[in-house]
């Protein structure tokens, strides 16, 4: 059995998989365990399951080297560092869902030494990481356990560990020296808080960023619902105005994190997170806005609408929580043939971007991908377009 420095738990997910492959790169031995099989046969392969800038090559140079991809938990116990990257969902009633992180407890206590070094490095809900301590505890097992979240942009993590302020915490001094010493090997802009802070301020990040989309798309219905353009609006709040330069623009907001880590700061506050609520109601019914503003002005049932981008975000292939689905399935209901394309995402219901295009009579931008940026379209098609890409008016009449 091979000697590993660090092992990823989840180390073939877009948050692992980044990290391990930085961290390989930095000198580090590291290993990846993995439940989906299907990708840890690409990433043994040299080949990234899923879009991440810049970050195949990187892979293919140092896969088998200093990246390996190991099967079982047995690589855990001459790690120094077992970091843990497992996905934190929420549940059908927007709580956060505990199991799967306590059972993976369970699944690797058996292999892990007396005061090992342990990184949580996924999004919880406060308290976790000392409940965590406590499982750990009762199953006969004391650990270093430290909490340092992630905060990346998806697609663009392996250019952006070794520049963005790593946020350190832990439970025990040796957690956080331990987890200090990973991490400057990759940067020397680490920020250490207590553990319940690090907890709050990856949820607060992500819930602020959500709110202020929402503030974007209330803004933007608002004015739309009234026959006013929002971008000449939002070129007059923005232009040359400084205090207004974080402002986002519109857009759909969803994808596995904003939504998620918002309703898990909800149920830590109990259900009276009220701007976090209403930025759900908000961001959520804008697929329900477009179809109501396209019925306004078409039958609906006489209409091909091609839905152009079904990934959550521009440049990323990840469909995960998109709303163009929610709008897809909206258009349906309401009787359209609706066509789906992505430029990186792959479906079987998806058709070929020039059959979509060719064939659609309104085409809404569901992601803003830059490969549609010279997109040629007929002046006949009506074009919906939220994110202002197109800098064509969003819902504006056409004949019917």
């Amino acid at each position: 059995m091979d000697r590993f420095d660090v092992v990823v738990i989840g180390g073939c997910g877009h948050v692992g998989l980044p990290l391990g492959i930085v961290l390989a790169q930095a000198g580090f031995r590291v290993g990846l365990i993995d439940t989906d099989e299907a990708r840890k046969e690409a990433v043994r392969s040299g080949r990234m399951p899923f879009l991440e800038h810049g970050a195949e090559p990187l892979l293919r140079a140092s896969i088998g080297s200093t990246l390996h991809v190991v099967d079982t938990f047995d690589a855990l116990a001459d790690a120094t560092y077992v970091v843990i990257t497992i996905g934190t969902p929420i549940d059908e009633y927007l709580s956060p869902h505990y199991r799967p992180l306590f059972d993976l407890a369970a699944a690797i206590a058996p292999y892990l030494r007396q005061e090992h070094q342990l990184v949580l490095r996924s999004t919880v809900f406060p308290g976790t990481t000392r409940e965590l301590e406590r499982h750990f505890a009762s199953l006969d097992v004391r650990v270093h356990l430290a909490y340092c979240p992630e905060r990346i942009a998806q697609g663009y993590a392996v250019t952006e560990l070794d520049k963005l302020p790593q946020i350190v915490s832990g439970l025990t001094e040796p957690a956080v020296e331990g987890a200090l010493a990973l991490f400057r090997r990759l940067t020397d802009r680490l920020v250490t808080v207590e553990v319940e802070e690090a907890e709050l301020a990856k949820l607060f990040l992500n819930s602020w960023r959500y709110i202020q989309f929402a503030i974007a798309n209330q803004f933007y219905m608002m004015a739309e619902e009234r026959g006013l353009d929002f971008f000449r609006i939002y070129g007059a709040m923005t232009d040359g105005y400084e205090r207004a330069s974080d402002f986002p623009p519109p857009g759909f907001t969803a994808g596995p994190c904003l939504l998620k880590d918002t309703m898990q700061l909800s149920a830590f506050e109990r259900s009276r997170f009220h701007l976090g609520h209403a930025a759900m109601v908000v961001n959520e019914g804008l697929a329900e806005f477009i179809v109501e503003q396209l019925a306004r002005h078409h039958d609906l049932r006489t209409k091909t609408v091609g839905i152009l981008g079904m990934a959550f975000k521009r440049e990323v292939d990840d469909t995960r929580d998109s709303l163009a689905f929610k709008l897809r399935k909206l258009l349906t209901f309401r009787g359209s043939r609706v066509l789906a394309s992505d430029a990186f995402a792959t479906d079987a219901s998806f058709v070929p971007l020039e059959q979509l295009v060719e064939e659609s009579d309104i085409i809404v931008l569901g992601a803003p991908h830059e490969a549609y940026r010279d997109l040629r379209l007929s002046p006949e098609q009506q074009v919906v377009d939220v994110w202002g890409f197109f800098d064509r008016r969003v819902a504006a009449p056409a004949e019917v």
